[in-house]
């Protein structure tokens, strides 16, 4: 007698749709200008795929949005660090924070003029480091043409409040003169590399440009004060054998801090939104 084996009819299983990524876990360091609009649109569900864990500050917040944790500890509870609180904290802080296995987003690039902290920010691990633009454009398009050959002639001309740019070592005559100005009044001349020390506070752009372009040297900076900036300015042109460039941006102050645009914080959101995996970004 022989059997014979009834085969069940197949059901086709209906195709599996991606799990959504995890959220990235941010933990933002510094409640300043900044800062406070950063993690004020994390916490709101701003930045799609990020949410807000911590905030570290050396001062103790009462209106933080976040629980308020030590570096250490942010360290355990996030796999994003966002640096909104200067350039000091990427020199004590960036590389052990990608040692620890923890991505970090760079707001204050001024401090990558110290080519050993960026050399050793670019080699550290597994975390991965980045950049945003802050307040200027362009960056990738100068990124990208580097490709081609070198850029042979790039300059900078930032423009500001006197008091913005008011700074401890200046000497008496120079305050003078920045302080009665009528007029534009040249501040500094220098490069990328010097004047990012300089002015701590100021101007993050020039190590910026300089981070694109792949040369602190290749930048000359101007930094200028005038009375009559109700805009900062920056104006960013470069040249080479293969094209030249001009990019010029003007921003209101921040109301908080008129030493940083308003649209800085902006800046690191959308950096988020890109590291955070939102659709539609110009990368």
């Amino acid at each position: 007698m022989s059997s014979s084996v009834t085969a069940s009819p197949s059901v086709a299983s209906a195709p599996s749709s991606p799990s959504a990524p995890a959220p990235r876990k941010v933990g933002l360091v510094g409640w300043g200008a900044i800062g406070r609009v950063v993690g004020t649109a994390l916490a709101e569900g701003g930045v799609p795929g990020a949410e807000l864990v911590c905030v570290v500050d050396n001062r103790a917040l009462g209106d933080a949005p976040a629980p308020q944790l030590s570096f250490e500890d942010a360290l355990d509870s996030c796999d994003l660090i966002v640096e909104a609180a200067g350039q000091s904290v990427v020199r004590e802080w960036g590389e052990r924070v990608l040692q620890s296995g923890t991505d970090l987003l760079v707001a204050s690039t001024g401090a990558l003029t110290d080519e050993d902290l960026a050399a050793a920010l670019l080699a550290a691990g597994p975390g991965r480091v980045y950049f945003t633009g802050g307040a200027v454009g362009g960056l990738d398009l100068l990124q990208a043409v580097r490709s081609l050959g070198p850029l042979t002639d790039v300059t900078l001309t930032t423009t500001k409040l006197p008091g913005t740019l008011e700074q401890p070592w200046m000497g008496e005559d120079l305050l003078h003169r920045m302080r009665t100005a009528t007029g534009p009044v040249e501040v500094m001349r220098g490069t990328a590399r010097d004047v990012p020390v300089k002015f701590p506070k100021s101007t993050n752009v020039a190590a910026s440009v300089a981070l694109a372009v792949g040369d602190l040297d290749a930048v000359r900076v101007h930094v200028v004060a005038d009375p009559a900036a109700q805009h900062t300015r920056h104006v960013i042109e470069a040249s080479g054998s293969h094209g030249v460039y001009r990019f010029e941006v003007q921003h209101l102050p921040d109301p908080g801090n008129p030493a940083t645009s308003q649209v800085v914080p902006y800046a690191v959101l959308r950096s988020l939104g890109a590291l955070a995996g939102r659709r539609g970004q110009i990368l």
